[in-house]
């Protein structure tokens, strides 16, 4: 089974936010983590399930059983080093507008569909339990989430903890 340590984004429909947050991904320099200069794969879209556009972006060498890395070498990251990681790709995601939902993981897609997550996940957003995700204000208002804090002008976020911490 595949693990894909990713950051995943639903624009909902709007395709020239998709568009430039793709132009961002591609013009960023590697993530650093400890000694590591982790590049970027070019960026997943595809129209998810529930008709929103949905963008992935995998680093380097971080996932475990990718299909597209199926010759590169995995990474021996630390704990630590793969927080680094989690957290990098969050700057990343502070360049990106006119998206509705966000979230860097472990296999994440489900965290970014919003009629997952507010049928599935509506306790734990009402909680302030998915440390991590990132909603647009107005998501944010219609779901009613504690914990959340600001991340980003018109974002706000349950801070990410990382991936290693209880």
């Amino acid at each position: 089974m595949a693990i894909a340590f990713e950051l995943v984004v639903n624009f909902g429909t709007d395709q020239a936010a998709v568009d430039r947050a793709r132009a961002a991904v591609l013009d960023h320099p590697p993530l650093v983590a400890g000694e590591h200069r982790i590049p970027l794969h070019p960026p997943l879209l595809f129209t998810a399930d529930g008709g929103y556009l949905e963008m992935s972006v995998l680093p380097v060498g971080v996932g475990w059983g990718i299909a597209m890395e199926h010759r590169a070498p995995r990474l021996p990251l630390t704990p630590d080093e793969l927080d680094e990681v989690g957290f990098g790709l969050y700057d990343l995601l502070r360049r990106f507008t006119g998206y509705l939902a966000a979230v860097v993981g472990k296999n994440p897609l489900d965290l970014v569909d919003l009629d997952e997550l507010r049928s599935d996940y509506a306790d734990e957003v009402a909680t302030g339990r998915l440390p991590g995700l990132v909603l647009a204000d107005e998501v944010h208002r219609e779901m009613h989430g504690s914990g959340f804090t600001r991340f980003a002008p018109g974002y706000l976020w349950i801070p990410y903890q990382g991936e290693w911490r209880p």
